[in-house]
């Protein structure tokens, strides 16, 4: 190891840490861990964990943590993602899972019937416009020789097994009302239509009313030949997480196997978050919401968001991509240096280039990022509830207002000091939102008393969803087909856009790597395509600086909220941090 003239370890003299590999050699020491380092690399499409390598530092997410609960309860191992983000390593894990037994259920048609509106179904209903047309999709690769008997059996226990699919909506005014129909209700075949080429696949349009939230149009590429499947569902049934719940069931289906139940139905966690937004420590939550909202946020567009003008019809759209070797530290070494996730470093470049593209295009001086941030709506906040083979439209959304500090911009483009303090200031300021954010909605819609009070509030100009890691342009059957881009989606051309920039990020893991990949929408009217395209570059500019940072000697270091048993400032961490030798660990905050 290189030394100092004092004979002292000369730290930056060494290397920079590869996060890209596996970060030990430890292998497993009992049958649970060595279960578990099978999920782990199952999940993160890795060839092998070892047991103290951390589930975030490999490229994990929230959403992908869910996968892993649900893996892992397969193989007999209880935890929840709450467990996942706290505990983070094989062998920490493994130490505190229960294992599975025979626990109360749901009867088996509790999931029959009206369902509550979700928050995020109230979200919707308030936007106004048409919602027919509001869908995901995705283009799955079938196997050669798939039979539309096969298909049409397969697709038919897949509806009968998730009730999310037999939903139905019941509008009156402005009143609407959700309710399960009965297994059998929606027949496969009459959902299924089967075409001659997979150029242009087109499929029926949807109708919630009459129960038609799904549809699927089949090509048959014959006995052998691979044909393609594109599947469109109605956005109240599906979300981000439930396409990784539905594939595998689908492939299951297909070949006859029974599919795993299903634990909490979307109906009795619709029951329950209205029953929540009632208690009191979701009330307490209230002046945190509005102290977000009524901070400052300078106009971004030419003018303000207009339902009337802006609508689905007449956004435009930008897709960026970053290569495999520029998005794979943004998933690993950054991450893990700043013992944070994937969402603080997105965030703490949308932050950056936003804040940059103000000052440079004259609209407003602030570095506050007021922004409206997606989650996948499945926090752990209900006991006993268990999400990780439920379809529905959970996702939450909530305001979050991001503040990278007062940069020097040279420093910042250089990857200097300036970028590691900012990455530490949002991440802390995302940790201070309780439970990742899911009271907001709580409050904001089904609580009578504090939703007026937030429905006054300005809500903000940015939308930012990451969509998490999905497999893509694999030769493997029942997964994206390799010419589409994931998930897509639409919606009516009359509906109004609820935000003047939507983002919306998704890691692409394909065979040449893991590839970050961003679509910008906005409506014509508020900006040019070359303004969007500067603001999307930038913000790639501002990822690439937080990589050449956290690749520097001494870069790094925890925040207060990684620190469990002390209470310290950022400066006396950083302080402390600054006298210990590299790789000593914070065994006091364990």
């Amino acid at each position: 190891l290189p030394v100092t003239a004092n004979g002292k370890l000369d730290r930056r003299a060494l290397p920079a840490p590869d996060y890209g590999a596996v970060a030990t050699e430890r292998g497993p020491g009992s049958v649970r861990e060595e279960v578990l380092c099978g999920v782990f690399a199952d999940v993160l499409g890795l060839s092998r964990v070892g047991v103290d390598d951390s589930f975030f530092d490999l490229g994990g997410d929230s959403i992908v943590s869910i996968q892993l609960v649900s893996r892992a309860r397969k193989a007999g191992l209880v935890f929840t993602p709450r467990d996942v983000f706290q505990s983070r390593t094989v062998a920490a894990l493994a130490a505190m899972a229960g294992q599975v037994q025979e626990t109360a259920v749901e009867p088996p048609d509790y999931g029959i019937g009206a369902v509550p509106l979700t928050p995020i179904v109230h979200w919707l209903r308030e936007r106004g416009g048409p919602v027919e047309g509001f869908h995901q999709s995705m283009v799955v690769r079938t196997p050669a020789g798939l039979t539309w008997e096969r298909l049409t059996a397969g697709l038919g226990t897949l509806l009968d097994h998730h009730d999310a699919l037999r939903l139905r909506l019941r509008r009156t005014g402005g009143d609407w009302e959700l309710e399960t129909m009965p297994r059998g209700a929606v027949n496969a075949a009459e959902v299924v239509t089967r075409v001659e080429t997979a150029d242009g696949l087109q499929h029926e349009p949807l109708c919630p009313e009459t129960g038609e939230m799904v549809r699927a149009v089949w090509f048959d590429a014959g006995p052998h030949d691979s044909g393609r499947l594109l599947l469109v569902l109605h956005h109240l049934v599906v979300d981000g997480v439930s396409w990784r719940i539905l594939l595998p069931d689908l492939a299951a289906a297909v070949a006859g196997k029974e599919l795993e139940p299903v634990g909490t139905s979307l109906r009795r966690r619709a029951e329950r978050l209205t029953d929540l937004a009632q208690e009191p420590a979701r009330l307490d939550e209230l002046p945190l919401w509005t102290g977000i909202l009524e901070g400052p946020d300078p106009l971004l567009g030419v003018r303000p968001l207009d339902a009337a003008r802006d609508t689905a019809g007449t956004v435009r759209h930008l897709t960026l991509t970053l290569p495999s070797d520029r998005t794979r530290p943004l998933l690993t070494t950054v991450p893990a240096t700043f013992h944070g996730g994937v969402n603080d470093v997105l965030l703490t470049a949308l932050a950056l280039a936003v804040a940059d593209w103000r000052r440079r295009n004259n609209r407003g001086e602030t570095t506050s990022l007021l922004v409206d941030l997606e989650g996948h709506g499945r926090e752990d906040i209900a006991d006993g509830a268990d999400l990780s083979r439920t379809v529905g439209w959970f996702t939450s959304l909530y305001p979050v207002r991001l503040d990278p500090g007062t940069p020097d911009w040279g420093e910042v483009w250089a990857g200097g000091p300036d970028v590691g303090r900012a990455l530490k200031l949002v991440k802390e300021q995302l940790r201070a939102v309780p439970d990742t954010g899911i009271g907001y909605g709580l409050l904001r819609h089904l609580n009578p008393g504090t939703a007026p009070v937030l429905a006054a509030l300005p809500t903000p100009q940015i939308g930012f969803n990451y969509l998490g890691r999905l497999e893509t342009g694999t030769e493997a059957d029942w997964t994206a087909a390799p010419e589409a881009d994931g998930i897509g989606g639409g919606a009516d051309d009359a509906m109004p856009v609820p935000h003047a920039v939507e983002i919306n990020a998704l890691t692409q893991d394909g065979p040449e790597g893991a590839r970050l990949s961003a679509t910008w929408t906005w409506p014509a009217g508020l900006f040019s395509e070359d303004e969007i395209q500067d603001l999307a570059e930038t913000w790639f500019r501002a990822l690439d600086a937080l990589v050449t940072h956290a690749e520097r000697p001494g870069a790094g270091g925890h925040t207060p909220s990684d620190l469990t048993l002390v209470s310290l400032t950022q400066d006396e961490i950083d302080a402390f941090e600054d006298e210990l030798e590299p790789g000593t660990e914070w065994e006091m905050s364990k």
